[in-house]
């Protein structure tokens, strides 16, 4: 018989971490057989404008606006390792082994596609708690994934 596969999202918040620590704590039972990933997303968002300032910048040549670009990818994929590293360190202590990866893109689109090339059959967000106003601006991702993600997704909102 084949192991579940089950997804926890992480990103730098302190929410997600709080996620993949109830995840641990209160269905560790359930998950205990299966497969674990921990996932984070290296967001891109800010590579445009970075690329589009140097552009614009007389003391950017284009070659120094891409390496510009390639510095702050490369600061991304670090922060993610780290992150990555401090969750496997959380479910060491909970005695549950995982794997874990990273993609750089979009956090939403990105854990979506994610769930679908490793087969997830469980997702674990996150929620920020965010009003309807904030959402409407700035995005969520939980609820993106809610919608997109093609498995069951379990929201965990932090108490107040």
């Amino acid at each position: 018989m084949e192991k579940k596969k089950v997804m926890v999202a992480i990103d730098e918040s302190e929410t997600s971490l709080y996620a993949l620590n109830w995840a641990l704590e209160n269905i560790r039972e359930s998950i205990r057989d299966s497969k674990v990933f921990i996932f984070t997303a290296q967001p891109m968002d800010d590579m445009k404008y970075i690329y589009a300032s140097a552009q614009g910048s007389a003391l950017y040549a284009p070659p120094a606006a891409a390496e510009l670009v390639r510095h702050v990818q490369e600061n991304h994929r670090k922060v993610a390792e780290y992150l990555l590293e401090r969750a496997k360190e959380i479910c060491d202590k909970f005695g549950v082994t995982a794997e874990t990866y990273t993609e750089p893109g979009d956090p939403k689109t990105t854990i979506c596609k994610a769930v679908d090339d490793h087969e997830i059959e469980l997702l674990v967000v996150g929620s920020h708690g965010r009003k309807a106003i904030e959402r409407v601006f700035l995005g969520s991702v939980s609820n993106y994934c809610v919608h997109n993600a093609k498995c069951p997704v379990l929201v965990v909102r932090k108490k107040e």
